[in-house]
């Protein structure tokens, strides 16, 4: 199928206006918002992991815990780390998506 339109066709697309200081300070806040979710997701998954190394270390015992013939460290490094991604990215995904809610509300206005 094949779309075309006779050489005399004019679109009708909207003309978009230069944006106004508002615009532009709504759109520079939405960014400041989502970099500082960003952030603070990912420090809050690097201190979950920066925990589980000084656990390891400051409780040696630990690794005389096994499952499997595997040590604990080793099974929550390896299999505990893929959960945490999950509710990591799943948080992160519905904040950044009600931070850009927020914006789209305040925008029409």
């Amino acid at each position: 199928m094949r779309v075309s339109a006779s050489a005399g066709t004019i679109l009708n697309l909207p003309r978009r206006t230069a944006p106004d200081a508002a615009d532009t300070f709504y759109v520079h806040s939405l960014i400041r918002s989502q970099l500082r979710l960003a952030v603070s997701v990912a420090l809050g998954f690097l201190l979950l992991l920066v925990g589980l190394a000084v656990m390891v270390f400051t409780w040696p015992q630990i690794n005389d815990i096994r499952l499997a013939t595997i040590p604990l460290p080793w099974w929550l490094l390896g299999v505990g780390v893929y959960p945490l991604i999950m509710v990591s990215a799943l948080l992160f995904n519905k904040a950044a998506a009600r931070n850009e809610a927020q914006y789209r509300s305040i925008a029409k206005k």
